[in-house]
């Protein structure tokens, strides 16, 4: 590998159609900050196919290089040809630093990285930071089943490799574009792609839920009752214009499709609203909503924890509660 750089990298992950998942614009936020104190620049790099829509909205996020790798082994992800893409890289370029979004492809690609660059990895992290003794990036994660937070230090090895969970940061405003756009010409022959995409099974029960994206957020957790208890989660959320959440009680009763689960073992969101209906408030489940601009809590108990983070508190039934607020919502939009 080269002489290590101060730049600070950020993978972008794209959708099958070319456009930028949202964790990779979310990271371009605390990456220009960290960057800055490393002194170097802010890299996106961005590898698919016909990825054009990524490259410009990493454009319009700040980032101040943008190294794109185009190729029709792209077009699926797969950890041999992306692993080698990505290590091909950053032997070339040597960057100090790579974050990579805590989704299910960059959860298997940055280990695989970290092992062939032969450096650390901090999985799942929910802070970031520069450590102002060492200079090393500072990445905290939850340990111990959540009850404590761990921050990590990788002070001997380069790059420093962590990934992020999705919903943790916010994208930035748009900035007037400025990026250097560097296209490498990187291919991996077939015959070292290892695994193959045969067929696209699109889960039916999971209502296509996009979580992570959504500006407003109904969960419910074992306060519901049941799968039945979820018709009303489902009326506020539809009349609010948001999605269905959910807790792992909830989850693991069966009650619900896991791609609503919200938590340490599901999605971490950041939306405008999120509205805890019947969930206590484990330290699992608000380690994944706490980030959330205004959370609302309606809870039965009063001592629930949830009250302890909520901007907005009310104590009752949510089978009692849920219809009025719904149709105070349709008054209000009348």
């Amino acid at each position: 590998m080269n002489e290590t750089t101060k730049d600070l990298w950020v993978f972008v992950e794209t959708n099958e159609d070319g456009t930028a998942k949202n964790v990779g614009l979310e990271l371009l936020t605390p990456g220009k900050s960290l960057a800055a104190k490393q002194g170097g620049r802010l890299v996106a790099v961005i590898i698919g196919s016909h990825v054009t829509p990524a490259v410009d909205a990493a454009n319009a996020q700040g980032a101040d290089q943008i190294i794109v790798v185009e190729g029709e082994e792209y077009a699926h992800y797969s950890t041999d040809a992306y692993q080698s893409a990505l290590c091909t890289l950053a032997e070339k370029y040597a960057p100090a630093s790579i974050l990579i979004g805590a989704t299910n492809n960059g959860r298997d690609l940055g280990p695989r990285v970290s092992c062939r660059l032969k450096t650390g990895l901090t999985a799942d992290c929910t802070r970031l930071d520069i450590d102002e003794e060492s200079g090393n990036v500072a990445w905290t994660r939850p340990a111990f089943g959540g009850n404590l937070m761990a921050t990590i230090l990788c002070p001997d090895h380069r790059p420093q490799i962590g990934t992020v969970r999705p919903g943790v940061f916010k994208k930035s405003e748009q900035t007037t574009p400025h990026a250097e756009i560097i296209n490498e010409d990187i291919h991996v022959d077939a015959e070292k792609i290892r695994t193959k995409v045969l067929e696209i099974i699109r889960e039916l029960d999971t209502e296509n839920v996009d979580l992570e994206g959504a500006g407003i957020i109904v969960s419910g957790g074992r306060g519901v009752g049941g799968p039945e208890g979820f018709h009303a989660i489902r009326d506020l959320a539809d009349a609010l214009g948001g999605v269905v959440g959910a807790s792992r009680a909830a989850v693991d009763a069966g009650w619900i499709a896991h791609a609503h689960q919200v938590g340490q073992t599901g999605k971490t969101v950041g939306p405008k609203l999120y509205i805890a209906c019947g969930i206590s408030g484990a330290i699992q489940h608000v380690a994944g909503m706490s980030s959330a601009d205004v959370i609302v809590a309606i809870n039965k108990d009063p001592d629930a924890p949830i009250f302890d983070i909520a901007d907005y508190g009310v104590v009752g039934n949510l089978f009692e509660v849920i219809p009025v607020l719904i149709e105070e919502i349709r008054k209000a939009r009348a």
